[in-house]
């Protein structure tokens, strides 16, 4: 399969978009990492504020170890933030706290997107693990019905990238609606910094889907020309 020329003609841009989307979110998160708020909270501190702002305050609020581990536990009832995150007091900590605060909003508010995401979570464990030997097997033996299999399996990974990016844009949306009410940020330089490190974290998601949509198209394309 990785030496299909089809599947290179469909992979490799979406592998390179991938790549770049993950570039611009470390160098993005990097540049404003630099760039203090004027209200010197700390990410930490940010999450807590607009968690209360929000009216949804005893959340517990952790510190995670990794670069840009950040997330938000629905089962605890957790925010998990990275050091570089739970500690800075930078454009760039706040935005990508307040963002993880904001799924923790969506949480309080049943948010329909965020609740079909969590849903998904263990048909998409199953799908992660046994997409691909069906589909290898139905290749190598041309049976089409058994990489339909894979091609059934794969596509849960799909919806659930799928149902993930308005949940992202939401969060972020929820995000600097409060971090700008609450005074966390205050300035057009910090607000548009806040804008730019979002939008970078966004691109990943949408470059994942574009590049399991390529996949799942192969895998299609592939099935039919079986049967031929």
């Amino acid at each position: 399969m990785l030496f299909d020329p089809l599947y290179l003609l469909l992979t490799l841009p979406a592998l390179a978009f991938s790549l770049w989307a993950q570039w611009k979110v470390k160098s993005t998160f990097s540049k404003f990492q630099r760039v203090g708020v004027s209200s010197r909270m700390s990410g930490a501190e940010a999450a807590a504020a607009v968690l209360r702002m929000s009216g949804v305050p005893g959340l517990k609020i952790e510190r995670h170890q990794g670069f840009l581990s950040d997330h938000y536990d629905p089962t605890s009832r957790t925010l998990r933030l990275s050091p570089d995150v739970y500690d800075g007091a930078s454009v760039s900590a706040v935005a990508v706290a307040a963002h993880e605060a904001g799924h923790a909003l969506q949480h309080a508010a049943n948010y329909g997107p965020l609740t079909l995401r969590s849903k998904l979570v263990p048909v998409v464990q199953y799908g992660s693990a046994l997409w691909y030997l069906p589909f290898l097997l139905g290749s190598i033996f041309n049976m089409t019905g058994l990489m339909w299999v894979g091609i059934v399996a794969f596509s849960a990974i799909v919806l659930f990238q799928l149902v993930t990016l308005p949940t992202e844009f939401d969060a972020s949306s929820r995000a600097r609606s409060v971090l700008l009410a609450s005074g966390i940020v205050t300035s057009k330089t910090e607000e548009d910094g806040v804008a730019k490190v979002l939008n970078a974290a966004a691109m990943t998601y949408v470059a994942a889907l574009v590049a399991s949509l390529m996949q799942l198209l192969y895998m299609i394309l592939r099935a039919q020309n079986s049967r031929n």
